[in-house]
């Protein structure tokens, strides 16, 4: 990768993009970005000038493209030498219509890859997911050991999961295209995606730390989940793009794993005065609960299993262990203090 060409990132306003932006910009390259609107671009180009400083807006430019349309596409591609494939729709809660996440994953996916192509850029790395890898394979128990040889069956999953069906189609398809038109490909897949927000558009990433210090939760979900830190999986997508040899590769992005417990009681030992939920909810409540509801169904297939993700592989490529998902959680915690989401007063 280098910084005499630009490079391109689609979704750059979200909780993942402006931390790959901030990165690049710090390294010296020449960014473009994807956002939806005006607005989203000057968000952050302001996150931009407080991170790197207001010389960085010199190397940053914006382009307006959703992933529904071709607009804007052709422009933000021409020239480029790497793609950083990020864009997606992230719901908190199921939809009721599961193509609202499914098609722009899809549909997305081809529309970026395929401007890509026509534009000659010959290098990307995706950003994809861990529901792309240990789903949809009926009921599991006890503690699973999952890593990147993995894919998730859509089939499987009856469509109770569309984020998780939309990334694997979107998936399958991106290692289709890329191979059949000779670029050079990547996918990343982050666990549960923690860290510090750059700005107040934090987005649903860290919406568990908000809500348990908030005291919006009386009780948590019996299951877990491997968490990463968001500086690490920015810093895993650059690590990817100047490492030939990650080419044709898929890595797991995720730490050690986590119950929801175990990650409320790190935010109650450092929170004393947040009404941080202490207990879970009784497993046949949860089961009469997913009967009804599309969100908590989707975690069904979690009650009586951990899935463990290996994340060697994407650590190695980093050069360094992730860190810890306690900082992961505290460094969330303290920006949405800065930003003023969480008040602090009613939590130290």
């Amino acid at each position: 990768m280098q910084t005499d060409q630009p490079v391109l990132v689609t979704g750059a306003s979200g909780f993942v993009g402006r931390h790959v932006v901030t990165q690049l910009l710090a390294k010296g390259f020449t960014v473009r970005g994807t956002v939806r609107s005006a607005e989203k671009a000057a968000s952050v180009r302001e996150t931009v000038s407080h991170i790197n400083g207001p010389e960085a807006l010199d190397r940053l430019d914006f382009y307006i493209a959703d992933l529904l349309s071709d607009d804007g596409w052709a422009s933000a591609m021409k020239g480029v030498g790497v793609l950083f494939h990020i864009a997606t729709m992230v719901y908190g809660v199921e939809p009721k219509n599961p193509d609202d996440v499914i098609r722009p994953a899809l549909e997305g996916t081809e529309r970026v890859l395929r401007f890509a192509k026509d534009a000659g850029v010959n290098r990307i790395v995706m950003t994809s997911s861990i529901a792309t890898i240990g789903y949809g394979h009926g009921k599991q128990h006890g503690v699973l050991h999952i890593d990147e040889t993995h894919w998730t069956d859509v089939e499987g999953l009856k469509g109770a999961w569309s984020y998780s069906e939309g990334k694997t189609r979107a998936e399958r398809f991106a290692w289709e295209f890329t191979a059949q038109h000779g670029i050079g490909l990547t996918t990343i897949h982050p666990g549960m995606i923690l860290g510090p927000a750059l700005d107040v558009d934090a987005g649903v990433s860290i919406e568990f730390v908000n809500m348990c210090l908030n005291g919006k939760v009386p009780a948590l979900p019996p299951v877990g989940f491997c968490i990463v830190d968001v500086r690490d999986v920015a810093e895993m997508h650059l690590a990817a793009a100047g490492d030939p040899a990650s080419i044709g590769q898929r890595y797991i992005a995720a730490g050690p794993y986590r119950t929801f417990l175990q990650a409320a009681a790190v935010l109650a030992d450092n929170y004393p005065k947040a009404k941080v939920p202490n207990s879970e909810i009784p497993l046949w409540i949860m089961k009469i609960i997913g009967r009804f509801d599309r969100t908590v169904r989707q975690i069904a297939a979690e009650f009586d299993c951990e899935r463990h993700f290996d994340g060697s592989k994407g650590a190695k490529l980093m050069g360094h262990d992730y860190r810890p998902p306690e900082e992961a959680l505290l460094s969330a915690a303290e920006s949405l203090i800065e930003f003023g989401i969480i008040d602090e007063s009613k939590v130290h």
